[in-house]
């Protein structure tokens, strides 16, 4: 049985360094895989753009745009960026792994929720305001369910899908 698709990369190491595991989340314009670090020895997330995206140039450059505005943000509630490149034609980005339920589990198993329950989960209280956003020139920010994962206290939540205004 030939393997194809997203399911084609685990097992594969992106620039002798990132080892690619189980696929975590799927959206619209990357998956993300639970991977280990192999030079530094620790589990990361890999955010991998889908197949045929990274050949297109607006794609890739908001993609990077995506990278670089989330590293420069510093919240308790938003995964830290480790790294950003491209392995051939596989354009990728690198952050922390936070273990937990996704959003989306939440919302399956809580909904409805208030809306004030739903940006506590998140521990989007501060987020929501804009001010750390505006901070880094950031004017929304785009969350995947399956992005948001609650990891470190159980009630908060970590973002990794965040876009720029440009």
């Amino acid at each position: 049985m030939t393997v194809t698709g997203d399911d084609a990369l685990v097992g594969r190491v992106l620039d002798d360094r990132y080892l690619i595991g189980a696929r975590i989340a799927r959206g619209g314009m990357a998956s993300v895989f639970r991977a280990t670090d192999q030079r530094l020895d620790r589990e990361v997330a890999l955010k991998v753009m889908h197949t045929g995206l990274g050949d297109d140039g607006q794609f890739t450059d908001r993609f990077v745009r995506e990278a670089r505005a989330a590293a420069k943000l510093n919240h308790r509630n938003v995964v830290s960026v480790f790294d950003q490149g491209r392995d051939g034609d596989i354009t990728y980005l690198v952050m922390e792994y936070v273990p937990g339920r996704t959003l989306r589990d939440v919302m399956r198993d809580e909904a409805p929720m208030e809306t004030g329950h739903g940006l506590g989960v998140m521990g989007l209280e501060r987020l929501a305001t804009t001010e750390d956003r505006q901070s880094v020139g950031m004017v929304r920010a785009g969350l995947a369910q399956q992005a948001l994962q609650g990891g470190r206290d159980r009630s908060r939540g970590n973002t990794g899908a965040f876009s720029d205004s440009r």
